[in-house]
């Protein structure tokens, strides 16, 4: 049950935005405002039930390819840079930015977490030290590539052009470690 409270509290938010209440999501699932409160307290409960999901799914197979042996370093960076947690679609413009507005303290943790990727860090700087990635700013470079990733967070352009969030971030990290100029 608490799943699919999960999957009507984002549905509703995509539909409506975060400004909606318990009730509006009780009849979205067709159950007592009652039964509702038997699984979540609150809004800010579900939101922060997929916040903590999302980011420990994320942590989990962050994980699992830096400690997969059998990947290239390059593969790592790369797949490291790919990850799509479940509940992504949740992370919109949008929606954080009437998070930033409404749920401070949520959208700050989504907010850390968007500007911080200390695993792809460590891979980067692993890549610089075994010069399978050119020597630069560490600091600029992690810079680059968060905004890069974060560019996925603006759903609209993607849909309206029919790309996916994991075609963008395959297509992102291409430009990022092979470049835009075809070789002859």
């Amino acid at each position: 049950m608490k799943t699919r409270i999960i999957n009507a509290f984002i549905e509703e938010t995509r539909n409506n935005g975060i400004k909606f209440t318990m009730d509006d999501l009780a009849k979205r699932l067709g159950i007592s405002k009652r039964t509702l409160y038997e699984h979540f307290s609150s809004k800010v409960e579900i939101l922060d039930s997929i916040i903590d999901i999302t980011l420990a799914e994320f942590d989990e197979q962050t994980r699992r390819i830096v400690e997969n042996a059998e990947l290239t370093l390059l593969e790592k960076i790369r797949k490291t840079i790919v990850v799509v947690p479940k509940y992504n679609d949740f992370y919109d413009l949008r929606i954080l930015e009437q998070l930033k507005r409404s749920y401070p303290a949520q959208w700050e943790r989504v907010h850390q977490e968007l500007n911080q990727w200390d695993d792809l860090k460590e891979l980067l700087e692993e890549g610089m030290r075994t010069h399978v990635i050119k020597p630069m700013n560490i600091e600029m470079l992690m810079k680059l590539v968060i905004d890069a990733a974060n560019a996925t967070l603006d759903r609209q352009f993607f849909l309206q052009n029919s790309i996916s969030v994991t075609e963008a971030l395959e297509s992102i990290v291409d430009v990022l470690l092979t470049g835009m100029i075809q070789e002859k």
